[in-house]
């Protein structure tokens, strides 16, 4: 089964991700954030282990924290005090640190430039959306109140809406400037947010047109 879905993983990932991201365009947000996210972040970790399936370590090591975020969403669908919300939060930065390193290794060794190479650059950098979402509403939980410009409840689903809006918008480095970091952590981490986004497009964005560039070269010469 892991074989017959290896060769589309970046597609299941990304597609997955993009769900994430943008399914609270079609859903209502309350719903969105209560129901559905939880499921859409556990099929994406489904794919996360089939994209790493191949590193048989990474996989066990992935797998046991997917079976604890599993008894952590279920846990907190029966029980409302959500106790276990930041050890769930950890895991998922956990998880998706290690596959978007994954993710990094495979593209960054690609010798062929592919289109599973192009989709891995994609999930790659929305990869790195998520886990700056996760640093900051870490970042809030342990001190409210480290972002101005959204909204004071940690439990609003809206909350969570503006802190991942604020984390992609940080690792693209376009600021609006309606939400901002006004503690010393929350500062630091969106120089880190912003500094990170760019290393990912002006190196590995480089070496993968670098390395299409050659390619085609090598194509054209033998024809």
């Amino acid at each position: 089964m892991l074989d017959r879905l290896y060769p589309y993983r970046f597609e299941l990932f990304l597609i997955t991700q993009l769900a994430v991201l943008f399914g609270s365009l079609f859903i209502p947000s309350a719903w969105f954030e209560n129901f559905v996210l939880p499921f859409l972040l556990l099929l994406n970790l489904t794919f996360g282990l089939i994209l790493v399936s191949k590193k048989k370590a990474i996989t066990r090591f992935l797998f046991a924290i997917f079976c604890l975020t599993v008894v952590f969403v279920i846990f907190e669908f029966v029980n409302s005090a959500n106790k276990l919300h930041n050890i769930k939060l950890t895991a998922y930065f956990v998880f998706y640190s290690v596959v978007t390193i994954e993710i990094i290794k495979q593209v960054w060794k690609a010798q062929v430039v592919s289109k599973n190479v192009i989709l891995g650059l994609i999930s790659g950098y929305i990869s790195l959306g998520l886990l700056s979402f996760f640093l900051c509403l870490t970042i809030e939980i342990i001190n409210p109140g480290s972002f101005s410009g959204i909204e004071s409840s940690i439990n609003s689903p809206n909350k969570y809406e503006q802190l991942m809006y604020f984390a992609y918008i940080t690792l693209m480095t376009i600021g609006y400037g309606d939400i901002l970091p006004i503690t010393d952590m929350a500062q630091k981490a969106s120089m880190f947010i912003g500094l990170i986004g760019q290393f990912y497009l002006v190196i590995l964005t480089a070496i993968v047109v670098g390395k299409y560039i050659n390619q085609s070269s090598t194509e054209f010469n033998t024809h």
